[in-house]
């Protein structure tokens, strides 16, 4: 059964621009792990501070497998010689687990 994680990060308005180039920098780079379904990067229209960021995965263990290994390398970039580390772009984060209990695609 697939499961969805939602990271909700919390925003500040003048970090915006730097999260989604941060997120644009490493497009694709999720994609090619094992048990990977599906991304997405959601932007607030109007309310809130808060992005989510949903993705589907074959299974927990797929998920983990990622948040462990990959994920860990991609959100800790090492800085350039002479350069200090990159600050978080979000104040928080919320991690949402779901289990996928019905889905619908549109008809071809």
């Amino acid at each position: 059964m697939s499961v969805v994680k939602i990271n909700v990060l919390t925003v500040p308005a003048e970090q915006r621009e730097e999260l989604e180039k941060r997120f644009a920098a490493r497009a694709g780079a999720v994609e090619g792990s094992d048990g990977f379904e599906y991304f997405e990067l959601l932007r607030p229209v109007e309310g809130t501070d808060q992005y989510l960021v949903y993705t589907r995965w074959r299974d927990e263990e797929s998920f983990e497998a990622w948040r462990t290994g990959t994920m860990q390398a991609a959100h800790r970039p090492a800085p350039a010689d002479g350069e200090a580390p990159q600050r978080p772009a979000a104040t928080g984060a919320t991690l949402w687990s779901f289990d996928v209990i019905q889905s619908a695609a549109p008809k071809a």
